[in-house]
């Protein structure tokens, strides 16, 4: 098969699109014709050199995708030869082919194109798993998204809004804050000249977010910390901003505050807290909302995979909003 390779670390002129050993379906697994792949902030990092595949996960870039069940590995069951699915993936997207877990494979949801399925598994159990699994996401409490033009953002907007709760984001421009609010955000703040902390402290008798989905890591711990409202979770899933930063615990523990910082990559594919566990809530309590239109898929471009450099490109562009997906059959 024909997969992205990466020749070390570095800008897009690493990846290289040339011929692999095809990938064989271990026990419970099956193997993948890919048919689209989508961009995560995690592929660029993979691809600098800060963030290798997690032990026995494929080397080639990709932590989704779409596409046809070509062979079933032993003990696989409930699947068949020929289903159309979306997979999560520890890595191998890139490719024309990719094994994976059983128990990370999801149905197409309905009314949703094969390749932009490829879109959805990374946004969905991200923002399933910390908002609702680990946060308890409810009606009338305040989140705060920053990067709300992200896959991550525009996904999470949308299903914060369906339960009920109020949506504060941060953007960088007026046109990212206008696609927002037309997913449903109700407080947009843009971060280079709004004071985010006075603005959630101040919005429709909110103290503060109850919620705080954060992908910036250290630039923004201490000022997260101001922003929560009493019994506050700030739930961190991004270092955008750097790895390393100080906290005021006193100003935590006054606000009786939680910060939990989550990867999805490096999960167990089984047991408690899995990718198994989340894939399968994932279908049971998103998948109906994406059916019913209450949540919609969000892709800027879809690009061919032999152009995977300019769709790289694309995550850094004030254009983007949403999901890059890269076009492989």
């Amino acid at each position: 098969m024909y997969a992205i390779a990466l020749h070390g670390a570095g800008g897009p002129e690493v990846m290289h699109w040339e011929e692999v050993p095809d990938p064989q379906p271990g026990p419970g697994q099956v193997l993948i014709d890919v048919v689209a792949a989508a961009v995560n902030r995690a592929d660029v990092m993979q691809r600098r050199g800060f963030y290798p595949p997690p032990p026995g996960a494929s080397d080639i870039p990709g932590l989704e995708c779409s596409g046809v069940i070509a062979e079933l590995g032993p003990g696989v069951t409930g699947w068949s030869v020929g289903d159309r699915v979306c997979a999560l993936l520890s890595g191998g997207g890139y490719a024309e082919k990719v094994a994976v877990a059983a128990t990370q494979l999801m149905p197409i949801p309905d009314g949703v194109d094969l390749p932009v399925a490829a879109s959805l598994p990374e946004v969905t159990c991200t923002v399933w798993s910390n908002l609702v699994m680990g946060s308890g996401l409810r009606a009338g409490q305040l989140l705060l998204i920053h990067g709300g033009a992200s896959g991550i953002g525009t996904h999470g907007i949308q299903l914060a809004r369906a339960r009920g709760a109020k949506v504060a984001v941060t953007a960088g421009s007026q046109y990212k804050l206008d696609a927002c609010r037309d997913l449903g955000a109700q407080l947009l703040i843009n971060y280079r000249e709004d004071d985010f902390v006075e603005a959630v402290r101040n919005f429709d008798g909110h103290s503060g977010a109850d919620i705080i989905l954060d992908n910036m890591g250290a630039a923004y711990l201490d000022r997260n910390v101001d922003a929560l409202a009493a019994d506050g979770q700030l739930v961190i899933i991004g270092m955008q901003g750097g790895a390393s930063g100080e906290l005021a615990l006193n100003k935590l523990l006054g606000k009786r505050g939680t910060i939990r910082a989550t990867s999805l990559r490096g999960r167990p594919e089984t047991g408690r807290s899995s990718k198994a566990e989340i894939v399968a809530d994932v279908v049971e309590h998103v998948w109906p909302l994406i059916a019913d239109g209450s949540i919609a898929p969000v892709v800027y471009a879809e690009v061919p995979i032999t152009q995977v450099g300019k769709a790289h490109e694309m995550l850094d562009s004030p254009e983007t909003i949403g999901k890059v997906v890269l076009r492989v059959r």
